[in-house]
This record gives C-alpha cells, sequence and structure tokens, in this order.
C-alpha cells in the first residue's frame, strides 16, 4: 500500500479552508444575531421612555384604559417580527452550514473512494474476496449516510414549516384578542 504525501497535505490544506469558511459564516450569523439584538434593545429602550411620558401624562381612567389597549398591539408586533428575523438568522445560517459541510462531505467520500481504489489495486493475489467486501462495505455505508443527509433535511423542512405555521396561528389569536380589547375600551 503506498501513501501519496503530497495528496494528505493536499487534503489538509483544503479541510483547513473549509474549516475557516465554516467559521466566517458562523460568525456572520452571530454578527447579524448581535445586530438584531443592539436594534432590538434600542428600540424598547426608546419605547419605554416614551410610554412612561404618555403615561405619566393620562388624567382619567378612560384615558389610562386607552393606553393600556394601544400598548398591546405594538409590543405583539415588534415581538413576532423579532422572532421572525431571529428564525431567519438561524435558517440561513444553518443551510449554508448544511450547504458546505454536504459539500466537504462529497469530496471526503470521493477522496476516500480514490485512495481506497489505488491501495485496493495494489492487493496482493488471493484477497479478491476481501476487496468485495471491503467495496460492498463502503457502498452500504455511503447509501446509509445519503438516506441519513436526507432524512435530517427533511426533518429540518418539517420544523421550519411547522414553527412558522404556529407562529402565524399565535399572531391570528393575538390580533383577534387584541381587537376584542379595543372593542371594550
Amino acid at each position: 500500500m503506498s501513501f501519496n504525501t503530497e495528496q494528505f497535505a493536499a487534503a489538509q490544506q483544503a479541510n483547513l479552508a473549509a474549516a475557516t469558511d465554516m467559521s466566517k459564516t458562523v460568525m456572520s450569523g452571530f454578527e447579524r444575531l448581535v445586530e438584531l439584538n443592539m436594534a432590538a434593545s434600542k428600540a424598547a429602550f426608546s419605547e419605554s421612555f416614551t410610554g412612561l411620558e404618555t403615561l405619566l401624562a393620562v388624567k382619567t381612567p378612560q384615558d389610562l384604559m386607552a393606553f393600556q389597549a394601544s400598548m398591546g398591539q405594538p409590543v405583539y408586533e415588534k415581538s413576532v417580527a423579532y422572532s421572525r428575523h431571529l428564525v431567519d438568522i438561524a435558517t440561513s445560517t444553518g443551510a449554508q452550514l448544511t450547504k458546505a459541510t454536504e459539500g466537504k462531505a462529497a469530496e471526503a467520500q470521493k477522496a476516500f473512494s480514490n485512495v481506497l481504489e489505488t491501495s485496493l489495486k495494489n492487493a496482493p493475489a488471493g484477497s479478491e474476496a476481501a476487496v468485495a467486501a471491503i467495496k460492498s462495505a463502503i457502498e452500504v455505508g455511503n447509501t446509509a449516510m445519503e438516506s441519513a443527509q436526507k432524512a435530517v433535511k427533511q426533518a429540518s423542512q418539517v420544523a421550519e414549516t411547522n414553527f412558522k405555521a404556529a407562529t402565524n396561528q399565535a399572531e391570528a389569536a393575538v390580533k383577534t384578542a387584541m381587537t376584542k380589547v379595543k372593542a371594550k375600551a
């Protein structure tokens, strides 16, 4: 069995480049999350003082009821918007990482197969049965890996769809409740 140090070094450089790219993707997602949180914090801080000023200007119980009714909807809308931005960041970052991982896994699988094929060509005479068994085991492993990747993709898609549906249902329920509160005020 021959070992090619140049192939090994090239593979290590490719792995380092892939790790660097993945790190950049993760950091980009983290930066987006920090920006979202900073914007949300600034808005909440500003709105809390505006709300306090409005509350201090209340003179009658009817004004107080109107103030309370007016505060719920914007808070809810901002919470929904924040959640959607958060899901968008997580989903897009996850998709980028999944794409990169799948690409690297395919490359690694191909490289491993090439090295194994080269090694098996140099197998001693009379080891054909062992070579066939190794090839068969690799095929089974590759098929299992592909099935697992498909299952993970499907589960991710189902989870994302369910989250969006739940968010839409919650949004509709809150809007209905807010309409009822405004009608009573």
